[in-house]
């Protein structure tokens, strides 16, 4: 470990909390794996897992017909008009995600000494070990299963549904069969006043020995090893357990020629898994002391570059573990708890979009893709949203979504999301960054971005006393102004979110550009407040409201590049001014990591620094390095977590397709370091090194270019060649 960062992390003891349980992932399949050794439980997930509760047959509010008269009440100045406009229902969550249930292993006899338990970033591996004792699990990206092998003198075996939170309703039934090759175990779980149901079943093979029926479970004796092939299915109906038994064993039988099939399949697993995760490293110089120090110790260093990396390396992992299916959940890929928070959605007014925004520059496509399936999954519900509270074409993604439906039913008084209209331009902007890497554009993204155009030209039709288009009603996530309601008008994130996607479609799609770029310069100028900061509404008289979790008025700043101290200065210090007078209000991992991103964005490098700081000195993290959502590990959440990559990439590097920002706001006590693999917008990947004399880049440009390079000594020209390395060596200031 000295001779660089640990791609890993351990614990000297098994995890007590399910919190803290090491995770693996393919995507699709998600495993908390605790470790114990005498009584070890696997928790299994899956994306599809979500519970009815009357969300799967919800609809968007049918409010078109009223928008006319909502508007003209709103342009006339009735600042709280916006709170009519709905159906009058009540709020309804979105499908909660909830974990399948644990397979249980308990060792008959008791534990020896020598405990240690670890997760390998680069090949997705849990392990635990004790004299005795071994366990080693990975979910598979190449065969969607969960591959676990433990050995042991004599160990029990059961799919156990009592997890914290499980519905008292629950109809759960059990499942054991010998076979020829050990054992067959199924759980079947009925959700209450539901016809859909979830299945989950697990191979049992041993390695010699003896296995016999241990109801509602098995016991296997004297095997000198025990493999266990697990998969999850949510259904309506009957589950066909004996056909996916037989999926199994011909799994089980094509991965056993070599007499080792859990190697054989881990083989195949990391031709994927470990390819992905090693594009790209950070290696801050740590003490190599501190590198080896289990996760939960390292975390008590707050300020030692060594946490700074092992947290970069983990949240990368975790990110590329659960994306594959769907992007990440507001818990990523996993649960141990029934009652997850905010339903364990995909959230989109900040939290799904900070976690995949580093995705495209740390390179990993399998997260892009994830989101561009779920984009195009969703696009017809989208559709359905713009129709039914609009009476528009194109699409509107909802706030809120479970993975099966985007239509917009979550919404109250005091959250109206149904009024918010940038939710696809936040949600397609990794997709476009993503294009710009490599040079081509993806039809996926191409058609959402016309769906979304198509909105705005049928929704931006009421103009003010300037002739520029109104977007009303307009809301700011989750904010109001100070002296209206929760509908206002021309909300700062809605006119950036707007001007982007006219302006990128019409890069798309040039037979309509010139009506989407008219209409993007119909768009009002952004505000600058009486204290000299960007205003969250840029419509006159409307005052704003600082001490808030959410910075969804500085969206031209980050993730956009609409606004940068480089083009327009005045806007930058507007924006900086109003980064500065921005509260913390709860605290939420996300609005720090959101602030710090800003920051960074600005070349704002001490509020960066002490945005970070706020989450590495407030005890987020749990021993997993996964994270939760407030200070002291209070409610388990995937923002800090995946979101924490992307805010020191942005520190270290920025492009746009035109421009590279080197050093923009390097981290506190990092005064060396090396960052490898970044992906830039003009089509380049980069090696950055810095050291207190000076740093030293290498890019390796795909694509002839002229780009505007900046650093702290200015900024100045810089000719790319394609397939021709440029080293530049920059001094010290």
């Amino acid at each position: 470990m000295s001779g660089g960062p640990f791609h890993g992390t351990w614990e000297p003891a098994p995890a007590d909390r399910w919190e803290d349980a090491f995770l693996t992932g393919n995507g699709h399949h998600g495993a908390l794996v605790h470790g114990d050794p005498d009584d070890d439980r696997v928790v299994v997930t899956h994306h599809t897992l979500v519970r009815p509760n009357g969300g799967e047959h919800a609809e968007p509010p049918r409010l078109a017909a009223r928008l006319p008269a909502i508007q003209d009440r709103l342009l006339a100045g009735d600042l709280t008009a916006a709170e009519d406009f709905t159906d009058g229902r009540p709020l309804q969550w979105v499908q909660p995600f909830h974990p399948a249930f644990q397979v249980r292993l308990r060792r008959v006899g008791g534990s020896g000494p020598g405990y240690r338990r670890a997760v390998d970033f680069a090949t997705g591996e849990v392990t635990a070990r004790c004299a005795g004792w071994s366990s080693r699990v990975f979910v598979s990206r190449a065969d969607d299963v969960i591959v676990h092998e433990v050995t042991a003198a004599a160990v029990d075996i059961g799919l156990d549904h009592r997890l914290p939170g499980a519905p008292a309703g629950l109809r759960a039934g059990h499942g054991a069969l010998l076979t020829g090759a050990g054992a067959l175990l199924s759980l079947r779980a009925r959700y209450p006043d539901s016809d859909r149901a979830f299945t989950g079943v697990t191979l049992v093979a041993p390695g010699g020995g003896r296995t016999e029926l241990l109801p509602p479970g098995v016991r296997v004796t004297a095997a000198a090893s025990v493999l266990l092939l697990t998969r999850v299915r949510r259904h309506t109906g009957e589950a066909d357990v004996a056909a996916e038994g037989r999926r199994l064993q011909d799994l089980l039988a094509g991965a056993g020629a070599t007499g080792r099939p859990y190697d054989t399949l881990l083989a195949r697993h990391l031709e994927r898994h470990r390819t992905a995760y090693r594009r790209v490293t950070l290696d801050l110089g740590a003490d190599p002391a501190e590198r080896a120090l289990p996760g939960s110790e390292l975390l008590k260093r707050p300020h030692s570059p060594a946490l700074l990396e092992r947290l970069f390396a983990a949240g990368r992992y975790h990110l590329l573990s659960s994306s594959g299916l769907n992007p990440p959940r507001l818990t990523g890929l996993w649960t141990g708890d029934w009652d997850t928070a905010w339903s364990g959605a995909f959230t989109t007014n900040a939290n799904l979009n900070l976690q995949t925004a580093s995705a495209p520059a740390a390179a990993l496509p399998e997260v892009t893709e994830a989101l561009a399936a779920f984009v195009t999954r969703q696009l017809p519900d989208w559709r359905a949203n713009a129709r039914a509270i609009f009476g528009a074409r194109g699409a509107v993604a909802p706030s809120h979504t479970d993975g099966e439906s985007g239509l917009t039913y979550h919404f109250s008084r005091a959250y109206p999301l149904h009024l918010w209209t940038a939710g696809a331009d936040w949600l397609l902007k990794p997709l476009v960054d993503h294009d710009e890497i490599r040079g081509a554009r993806d039809p996926r993204t191409a058609a959402a971005l016309a769906e979304t155009a198509l909105f705005y030209e049928d929704f931006l039709t009421r103009t003010d006393l300037t002739g520029h288009v109104v977007i009303v009603p307009s809301y700011s996530p989750e904010n109001r102004p100070a002296n209206g309601g929760w509908g206002a008008l021309n909300a700062a994130m809605d006119l950036s979110a707007a001007r982007h996607t006219l302006l990128t479609a019409a890069r798309y799609h040039p037979r309509h550009a010139d009506r989407w770029r008219a209409l993007a310069n119909r768009l009002p100028p952004h505000r600058t407040n009486p204290d000299g900061a960007l205003a969250e509404w840029a419509w006159p008289g409307l005052e704003d409201t600082y001490d808030h979790r959410h910075l969804s008025h500085l969206y031209g700043v980050w993730p956009l590049d609409e606004i940068t101290p480089h083009d327009t200065p005045g806007l930058a210090r507007a924006a900086r001014r109003a980064l500065d007078l921005r509260g913390a209000e709860n605290h939420s991992a996300h609005g720090h990591l959101h602030h710090a991103l800003v920051a960074a964005r600005l070349g704002a490098r001490d509020p960066a620094a002490r945005a970070l700081r706020h989450v590495l000195d407030g005890d987020y993290f749990h021993a997993s390095l996964m994270s939760a959502h407030y200070p002291h590990r209070d409610v388990y959440n995937a923002d800090a977590a995946h979101t924490l990559p992307g805010v020191l990439i942005e520190m270290l590097v920025q492009s746009t397709p035109d421009r590279l920002v080197l050093l923009p706001a390097t981290p506190d006590g990092c005064p060396r370091g090396e960052l490898r693999g970044v992906r830039t917008r003009f089509g380049a990947e980069i090696d950055l090194s810095w050291t207190p004399d000076g740093a030293r880049a290498v890019l390796r440009p795909t694509r002839t270019h002229r780009i505007d390079l900046r650093t702290s000594s200015g900024s100045r020209p810089l000719d790319l060649v394609a397939g021709e390395d440029r080293v530049l060596t920059l001094k010290a200031r």
